[in-house]
């Protein structure tokens, strides 16, 4: 879904709805990719997608854009978990060529991923890494080590859409494994949805339809941070909070004009933050 949404913010009218994902909707079918172009796709999707979800999605993606340009020329590794179709290791290529890019995600995601660049003659870039992995089954550790990723490299890791999904126990071995390889100065970027999100208190804007519609696509949201309590979170493994956007700074950043007018409004049950290893 997230490159769906991509595709459609590539084609918005609105400048501040646009994403500078272009690979997004070459990699779409052929007929959505048409129906995209001519601007006929996001108007029947956010017809039926929870209210701001897709804002939230546009902003998000312009959050992480804007961390990496940011950040890019002083890392020697990037390690996206869950990669799905992203396409930053592609779309950076230029700034990124002096780093190594892992994609962490299962193998059937991967080789349909690799099947349409292909099939639409995009390149990877050389110093592109897959790393097929099965979640219930692999050694996380195991895997970046079997694939050369390196301990204490200055590193930038992402976890876009993830950290909702996973247990508690499994956030708590994802997070320890980024502070023990990443190197002082490494970057982690990732989003989460607030506790109370998970315990369905329903305090936000949209949230009784974004959880509704994780659960009628068979998901679950299992974890969460307190509002207020990224940064409590964050010392547990050695992370200094750089930057925390909420649903009202992510709209004041990237989907309001000069003159004040506001684009769209982002669901208020996510937030999205910018650390530092120590």
């Amino acid at each position: 879904m997230k490159c769906l949404e991509r595709a459609i913010s590539y084609y918005e009218r609105d400048e501040l709805l646009r994403s500078d994902d272009h690979i997004a909707p070459v990699i779409l079918p052929s007929f959505l990719k048409a129906l995209a172009r001519l601007k006929l796709l996001g108007p029947a999707y956010k017809l039926f997608a929870p209210r701001g979800i897709y804002e939230y999605v546009v902003a998000r993606t312009k959050y992480i854009d804007e961390a990496f340009r940011k950040n890019l020329k002083n890392v020697e590794q990037v390690l996206i978990f869950g990669a799905g179709f992203d396409s930053r290791a592609i779309r950076f290529k230029d700034e990124a060529e002096h780093a190594k890019f892992y994609e962490l995600d299962s193998a059937v995601t991967q080789n349909a991923k690799i099947k349409q660049l292909k099939e639409r003659n995009i390149e990877v870039p050389p110093n592109v890494v897959f790393i097929p992995i099965d979640f219930d089954k692999d050694s996380l550790a195991q895997k970046l080590d079997e694939y050369g990723f390196k301990r204490d490299k200055v590193c930038l890791f992402l976890l876009e859409g993830l950290t909702m999904y996973l247990d508690p126990a499994s956030i708590d071995a994802t997070f320890g494994l980024i502070s023990e390889y990443a190197g002082k100065g490494s970057i982690v970027i990732f989003d989460y949805v607030y506790a109370s999100v998970v315990r369905r208190e329903n305090l936000y804007e949209g949230e009784k339809k974004v959880y509704e519609s994780v659960l009628k696509a068979g998901e679950k949201w299992t974890f969460g941070i307190e509002k207020g309590e990224a940064e409590k979170f964050l010392l547990k493994y050695d992370l200094a909070l750089l930057d925390e956007a909420t649903a009202e700074d992510l709209e004041k950043r990237y989907l309001t004009d000069n003159k004040g007018k506001l684009s769209g409004r982002v669901t208020g049950t996510h937030s999205l933050v910018t650390a530092k290893k120590n």
